[in-house]
């Protein structure tokens, strides 16, 4: 396998992953392009470890497990903001004020 596509196909999946945190405003969708992001950087880990050992694996394995716990404790803060909102538009959220 070559190095030179999987990486370029890593860092264009990480550019898209930057461009919806930046751009859009809907909680759900920066969510989903942060994942986004850390599968590109699991792609790079596996495409690298081909050539320097087993480390990129490993590291695969503890991304996949800080975007999981991830994923879990960010859905319920999401499901607990829409409940008390009814949006998740990000413009709209600021639970300081009252």
């Amino acid at each position: 396998m070559l190095l030179g596509p999987s990486l370029a196909l890593s860092a264009v999946l990480f550019g898209i992953g930057v461009i919806g945190v930046l751009v859009r405003r809907n909680a759900i969708v920066i969510f989903m392009c942060v994942e986004l992001m850390l599968n590109a950087v699991n792609l790079s880990f596996v495409a690298l470890s081909q050539y320097h050992g087993v480390g990129g694996r490993v590291m695969v394995f503890f991304v996949m497990t800080v975007a999981a716990a991830e994923a879990a404790v960010g859905l319920a803060i999401m499901i607990a903001v829409f409940r008390h909102l009814e949006s998740v538009d990000l413009k709209n959220i600021n639970l300081l004020h009252g």
